[in-house]
């Protein structure tokens, strides 16, 4: 799972996009200070960076600058300004992309995939997600637990990859939907309920404690403990 750091002063700004992006398989880590977001990015493994303009203290280009003098990884700027000289600033800085607010979900999940498949293909190579004693294998679409392995079908094993990747959180029915079927489906809501229950039943038989971490949240949706 591709992680994206999301740098903008405003809260409200980033939990939007963090909910844009979710659906569409990343992992956000939200940063409201572009400080610490450079010393994110020496600490972890980043594949893109969503990076706000006019922020306190330190502005969009300046960390822009700082981060070009260590990390080559992608960066879309983000303004309320539409000014040409603010486009042109921002890929001198070193800016691979740059949106202008507000954009709508379509638009930055295109440029956000635009920018990532130009990444090495060791980038996108298959990969294991562990969390305990579980790990989901991203090239053979199963689960293990312990000695124990359950095949998953190709919608189980995305609704299984968008919870276990954010333990924890609860999804909402629409979001797991999203993870799992294309975003504009017209795919009935209910069908992410038989698909948990399918899941459940088939771990379960294979000795897995799902009940102890594939959780209900009532009224909202799903979580892994």
């Amino acid at each position: 799972m591709r992680t994206i750091l999301l740098v903008d002063d405003e809260q409200r700004m980033l939990d939007l996009i963090e909910l844009f992006l979710i659906p569409h398989g990343f992992r956000c880590i939200k940063e409201t200070s572009g400080q610490k977001a450079i010393e994110i990015l020496n600490q972890k493994k980043i594949s893109l960076v969503l990076l706000d303009i006019m922020m306190p203290e330190i502005d969009g280009w300046e960390v822009c600058r700082k981060i070009r003098e260590f990390s080559e990884v992608p960066i879309i700027m983000l303004t309320a300004r539409s000014d040409k000289i603010d486009l042109v600033k921002g890929l001198d800085t070193g800016a691979d992309d740059y949106i202008t607010k507000p954009f709508d979900e379509g638009e930055l999940v295109a440029r956000v995939n635009a920018l990532l498949r130009r990444l090495p293909d060791d980038e996108s190579k298959a990969e294991k997600i562990i969390y305990g004693n579980f790990e989901l294998d991203k090239e053979t679409y199963s689960l293990h637990y312990n000695d124990s392995k359950v095949q998953l079908t190709l919608k189980e094993f995305y609704i299984v990859e968008a919870l276990i990747s954010r333990p924890r959180k609860t999804f909402t029915r629409e979001q797991l939907l999203h993870a799992a079927w294309e975003y504009d489906t017209y795919t009935d809501i209910r069908t992410v309920d038989s698909h948990i229950r399918n899941l459940r039943e088939k771990l379960k038989t294979a000795g897995f404690p799902i009940e102890e971490f594939l959780l209900t949240v009532w009224g909202i949706g799903y979580k892994w403990n």
